[in-house]
């Protein structure tokens, strides 16, 4: 007899294309085996970009909005309080601290068989509530606390006091990378097709550390006459940025590009790509990175050193300090060869460990595995020594 499918809810703040969890949550959810799942994804806070709802449309994804203005928008809850009961949902899957928390809450009080919380990026810098929250209702009340590499867990055992029987590893992942088709990066920005190029893809927001990146120009516009360096994206550094720009006099050198749906045509056009950020769990662009067969330069923080071996994939840097940053990229420009080879040996790595199609796979075994486990009155259906896609637990 075949079995029934299983409801999976995604629950998360918002949905945009240039949110590295936001995009993730959503491909997730639709690349679940629709034979197998029925897919929901909830957004509390907004309204999905078009091209965004009509994507999960497509896919078979249907999409529920909330609207909801303010923590305090208690009333706004009630439609995903219905819907859990109606659809009769088996998995509510939340994405980021405040989903973590509401998703909690809801799916225990809604009687849900199985809440997962999944944390992204966690920057240890919470206040005390945030920690109390993160202990003693998600930590508590979800079944599985998902976080993307071993630092982020370890931290989270160490600073907030978790217990480690709940935290598990799913490996980030990314879909395969289509080949550039479109226009030159390089011609709209009028860089000459032998100058240097260094890049990044980044949301323009504090942790990011992309003033380091811009300090680091400084240096590398001497060492590299013609140097071009691009930063994608948007968010509210951006006029602080542009500031930094103006006030260094490296306007010709440092060129915001906006945020940006051409990826392959953008890092097309690097030679060397460049992570920058204070902290971080399992970035995306970095894996992006690894899928153009990029030469990379990454600050040690957070899940990087798990996607980046330093000196067989990249270079890894210690996080904040410019000098270490350009000096890295120095190396590997004057070093084309090698550069190419790490490169490479980057995208293999990728399309090997840290793909979509991995990580979807991973997260339907658990999903059945928590359901089961639920079914036999077992809460712990996962033991923290094995691994959830590719990083195992220590």
């Amino acid at each position: 007899m075949r079995q029934r499918k299983l409801s999976v809810l995604t629950l998360i703040d918002s949905l945009s294309k240039f949110g590295g969890a936001e995009r993730l949550a959503a491909k997730l959810t639709a690349g679940l085996d629709p034979e197998r799942f029925d897919r929901f994804v909830c957004m509390t806070r907004s309204r999905p970009e078009p091209t965004f709802r009509e994507e999960l449309r497509s896919a078979g994804v249907s999409v529920l909005s909330l609207d909801r203005e303010s923590p305090f928008d208690v009333a706004k809850w009630w439609p995903l309080a219905s819907f859990l009961k109606s659809r009769r949902v088996d998995i509510l899957h939340a994405h980021k601290f405040g989903s973590n928390v509401w998703g909690t809450a809801w799916g225990r009080l809604m009687d849900v068989p199985v809440v997962i919380a999944h944390e992204h990026v966690w920057s240890f810098e919470g206040g005390r509530f945030r920690r109390f929250l993160d202990r003693s209702v998600v930590g508590r009340g979800a079944d599985v606390i998902l976080t993307v590499s071993n630092e982020t867990r370890r931290q989270m055992i160490a600073a907030e006091g978790i217990d480690p029987r709940t935290i598990h590893v799913l490996t980030n992942g990314i879909p395969d990378l289509p080949d550039p088709t479109g226009p030159s990066v390089r011609k709209e920005f009028g860089i000459v097709s032998d100058a240097p190029v260094i890049g990044t893809l980044s949301q323009l927001r504090p942790q990011k550390g992309l003033e380091v990146l811009i300090e680091a120009s400084e240096t590398l516009t001497r060492r590299f006459p013609g140097i071009a360096v691009l930063i994608a994206g948007r968010g509210s550094e951006e006029q602080r940025l542009r500031t930094l720009i103006r006030d260094k006099g490296l306007e010709k050198v440092v060129l915001l590009a906006g945020p940006r749906q051409d990826v392959p045509e953008f890092l097309q056009a690097l030679d060397v790509a460049v992570s920058c950020s204070h902290f971080e769990g399992s970035p995306l662009s970095v894996m992006e990175y690894m899928a153009a067969a990029k030469p990379i330069v990454a600050t040690s923080v957070g899940g990087v050193p798990d996607l980046i071996e330093d000196g067989v994939h990249g270079l890894l840097v210690p996080p904040g300090d410019a000098r270490e940053v350009a000096d890295a990229v120095t190396r590997l420009l004057k070093a084309p060869d090698r550069a190419a080879a790490m490169g490479q040996s980057a995208c293999e790595r990728q399309q090997r460990e840290f793909s979509l199609r991995t990580m979807v796979s991973s997260l339907e075994a658990l999903y059945v595995e928590l359901y089961r486990a639920s079914r036999a009155g077992r809460r712990e259906a996962v033991t923290p020594c094995r691994p959830i896609g590719n990083v195992s637990l220590r």
